[in-house]
C-alpha cells in the first residue's frame, strides 16, 4: 500500500504512475483501491491502526529556541566578540572601570535584543489560535463526526455547506458543490467542483476533482477519500519549505560583518606596529604591551552595536505601531533596502470580498460606487446617482439578484459580513446600494419554490408569489451561456419586453470580461397563479432578458496607496496569484502596478505553467518585465 501520511511518521514513497502519486489524474476507484478503502469507509480497528502508525492529522510544529539560546545568539555577532575580547584583556590589567563600562554597552546591547525579539516572538504566538474541528467521516459503514486530527489516509468524509475541508480529498462524488480556495490559491471566487478526472499536469487551481485541507465549502455537499493529512498536505508542503527556506542576512548586517572584520584587522595591525616600534625604541615590553591595548581598546567603537540596536529597536516599535510584526531586528533594515516586492492578490492587494461594479439593463451601462460588503454606496451613471424609479429595467435587474438569492448580509462588531456564497452576497449588496430593503423584498416576494445551482445548468432559479390575481414569477440568474438562448426578450429603458438583440449584449459582456468582471445574466419568466413549483422544463424557453451584473474582488484604498509610494520610491511591485490571468491583470491594471497598462490586455503576464518550462536563466530575464505572475501554484 502507498498512502500519504501524518506528520508524526515519515511518508511512504508514492510509486511514480501510481493513483496516489497524482490522485487529480486517476479514477476515484482506483484511489479508493490504493488506499485499500471502499465506500463504506475505513473500520474502526483498522483507522485507529493507520493513526498509530502514520500519526496524527497536524502540521509538525516548528522548533522553537529557548530562552538560553535566543539569549547566547545576541552575543553572535563580530562587534560583540572585539568588545567581548577587550573586556577579558582589560580586566587582566586590572583596569576595572573600562572592563566594567565596556560590559556594561555588550549587556546593554543584549538585552535590548533579546527583549524586543521576545515580544516580537509573544505577539506572533498571540495571532496563532487553537481551532478545534470536526470531520464527518464513514467508518463501518456508518457516519460519524470526529475530530479532524484523528483522519487517517483512506478515510472517507462527506463535505456540505460551511465545512472547512479537514485533509487532503479525492472527490468521488459532488453535487454543486463549490469550495472557496483563496486562502490556498488566490482563487476569489469560490470554484465549482466535480469528481471527472484531470490531466496529471493539471495546476493546483484547475483540479477541480479535488478538496485541499483548510478550504471553506461555500455551497452543496460532496463525498471524498483521504489522500493526503498533516505534512503531506498541500498546505503541509507550503509549511515544510516555509521551513527549510535559507535564512538570508541582511544588508546591514552583512556591512556590519564586513566593517567589523576590517576593523579587527586594522586594530590588530596598529596595535602591533606600536608595539614593535616601541620595543624598538628602547621601551618595555609591558609598557609598549599595555599603550597597545589601550589603543585597541580605543579605537573600537563600543557604542556602535549599542547605536544600531536602539535605532533598529525604534524602528520595530514604529512598525508595531502600524500593526507589522518583527521577528529579528536586522529584519526591519531590510525594508529600507528593498527593491522588489512580490506580493499575494486575494485579500492583500484586494478586499478578497465580490463586488459589483458594472451594470447592463435595458441597453444602459450603470456602475456601482462603494467597496466589499458594507452597503453605502450608490448606482451611478455617468458619475451621477441614479433613482432605480425612474429606470425600471435597472430595478427589475436588481430585484432579481436580490430574490434569487440563497445568501444573507449582516452587520457583525468587526463590520458588514455575508453567510453564503461571496457571488450572491455581491448582488444583495447591489440591491442595498439601490435602495432595496432586502427583508421587505422577501415579505413582498415570498418563495414558493427553487431549483439550485447545478453544475450541468450553470444558473438557479426561484419561484415568487405576486399577491392574489397575479401571475407568479420566476426569476433565474446564471451564465450568460445558460441563459441567453433561453431569452426571446429582452427589457428595454422603460421596463417594456421587446425583441432580443444578441449582437449588442455579447459586446458588453465581452467588455466587461476585459476588465476581469465575473458576469451574471439574469432572467425571468411568469405563469399562472395556481403554479406552485417548476422544474427545468419550465424555463427551457420564452425568457425575458433583464440584464447583466459585473463583479470584481476590488482593490484595497490603502493598496493602491502603499503601491504609489513605492513605485515612486524606485521599488517595483509585483504580483503573484493563483487566481486566473485576466482577472489579475485587470487588478494590476486598476491599482497602477509598475509596467501595468492602462488596459488589462497591456499588463505583462505570465501563468504557472508557462514558469516551470524556464530555465534559470529565462526566469531571471522574465522576471525583471513581468508584472503578473498568475496561475501559480502555492
Amino acid at each position: 500500500m502507498s498512502i500519504s501520511t501524518g506528520s508524526s511518521a515519515k511518508p511512504d514513497k508514492q510509486v511514480a504512475g501510481s493513483p496516489l502519486a497524482s490522485p487529480h489524474a486517476a479514477p476515484g476507484e482506483d484511489i479508493l483501491a490504493a488506499s485499500d478503502s471502499s465506500q463504506q469507509g475505513l473500520s474502526r480497528e483498522e483507522a485507529s491502526a493507520r493513526l498509530e502508525q502514520y500519526g496524527q492529522n497536524a502540521l509538525t510544529p516548528p522548533r522553537k529556541e529557548g530562552p538560553l539560546l535566543r539569549l547566547l545568539r545576541q552575543f553572535h555577532q563580530p562587534l560583540i566578540y572585539i568588545l567581548l575580547a577587550s573586556a577579558l584583556v582589560t580586566a587582566l590589567l586590572q583596569k576595572w572601570v573600562d572592563a566594567s563600562v565596556i560590559l556594561g554597552v555588550v549587556l546593554v546591547n543584549t538585552l535590548i535584543g533579546f527583549i524586543q525579539e521576545a515580544k516580537a516572538l509573544q505577539a506572533i504566538e498571540a495571532l496563532v489560535r487553537d481551532m478545534t474541528t470536526t470531520a464527518t467521516v464513514v467508518r463501518d459503514g456508518e457516519r460519524s463526526e470526529i475530530p479532524a486530527h484523528e483522519l487517517v489516509p483512506g478515510d472517507i468524509v462527506l463535505l456540505q455547506s460551511g465545512d472547512r475541508v479537514p485533509a487532503d480529498l479525492r472527490l468521488l462524488r459532488s453535487r454543486d458543490l463549490q469550495i472557496d480556495e483563496s486562502a490556498l490559491t488566490g482563487e476569489s471566487v469560490p470554484v465549482e467542483k466535480d469528481d471527472g478526472i484531470v490531466e496529471a499536469d493539471t495546476v493546483l487551481a484547475d483540479r477541480r476533482n479535488m478538496a485541499y485541507s483548510t478550504t471553506l465549502v461555500t455551497h452543496g455537499t460532496g463525498m471524498g477519500v483521504v489522500t493526503g493529512t498533516g505534512d503531506n498536505t498541500e498546505l503541509g508542503r507550503i509549511s515544510e519549505l516555509i521551513s527549510s527556506a535559507e535564512v538570508l542576512a541582511t544588508p546591514l548586517t552583512r556591512k556590519i560583518n564586513r566593517f567589523s572584520h576590517l576593523l579587527l584587522y586594522v586594530i590588530l595591525a596598529m596595535a602591533a606596529v606600536t608595539f614593535l616600534v616601541g620595543t624598538l625604541r628602547g621601551e618595555s615590553w609591558f609598557n609598549m604591551f599595555m599603550a597597545s591595548v589601550a589603543l585597541a581598546v580605543g579605537t573600537i567603537p563600543e557604542g556602535l552595536p549599542a547605536v544600531v540596536t536602539i535605532t533598529l529597536a525604534i524602528g520595530v516599535g514604529r512598525m508595531a505601531r502600524r500593526n507589522a510584526i518583527i521577528h529579528h531586528l536586522p529584519a526591519v533594515e531590510t525594508l529600507g533596502s528593498t527593491t522588489v516586492i512580490c506580493s499575494d492578490k486575494t485579500g492583500t492587494l484586494t478586499q478578497n470580498q465580490m463586488t459589483v461594479q458594472q451594470l447592463l439593463a435595458g441597453g444602459e451601462r450603470f456602475q456601482a460606487s462603494g467597496l466589499g460588503y458594507n452597503p453605502d454606496g450608490a448606482i451611478l451613471r455617468g458619475g451621477n446617482p441614479v433613482s432605480i424609479a425612474s429606470h425600471p429595467a435597472l430595478q427589475e435587474l436588481l430585484l432579481a439578484g436580490a430574490l434569487c438569492n440563497d445568501s444573507q448580509l449582516k452587520k457583525g462588531a468587526d463590520g458588514w459580513y455575508i453567510e453564503g456564497d461571496p457571488t450572491e452576497g455581491a448582488l444583495l449588496v447591489a440591491a442595498c446600494k439601490a435602495g432595496l430593503d432586502l427583508k421587505q423584498l422577501q415579505m413582498e416576494w415570498p418563495r414558493l419554490d427553487a431549483i439550485p445551482f447545478e453544475s450541468k445548468y450553470q444558473y438557479m432559479a426561484t419561484l415568487h408569489d405576486r399577491g392574489p390575481a397575479q401571475k407568479r414569477r420566476v426569476y433565474i440568474k446564471g451564465s450568460v451561456e445558460s441563459l441567453l438562448p433561453r431569452c426571446m426578450t429582452a427589457l428595454n429603458a422603460a421596463g417594456e419586453p421587446e425583441e432580443l438583440e444578441w449582437g449588442p449584449i455579447e459586446d458588453h459582456v465581452q467588455e466587461m470580461v476585459t476588465e476581469g468582471l465575473r458576469v451574471l445574466a439574469f432572467a425571468r419568466i411568469d405563469f399562472p397563479a395556481e403554479i406552485d413549483a417548476i422544474c427545468h422544463e419550465n424555463i427551457e424557453t420564452g425568457l425575458v432578458f433583464l440584464g447583466l451584473q459585473g463583479m470584481i474582488d476590488p482593490p484595497r484604498p490603502e493598496a493602491i496607496t502603499a503601491v504609489h509610494a513605492c513605485l515612486a520610491a524606485g521599488i517595483h511591485v509585483k504580483m503573484i496569484t493563483g487566481d486566473h490571468p485576466g482577472t489579475a491583470a485587470a487588478i494590476a491594471s486598476q491599482i497602477g502596478l509598475d509596467g501595468a497598462g492602462q488596459k488589462p490586455d497591456t499588463v505583462p503576464v505570465i501563468n504557472g505553467a508557462a514558469l516551470e518550462k524556464l530555465s534559470g536563466q529565462e526566469l531571471i530575464d522574465i522576471a525583471a518585465d513581468t508584472v503578473v505572475f498568475a496561475r501559480v501554484a502555492p
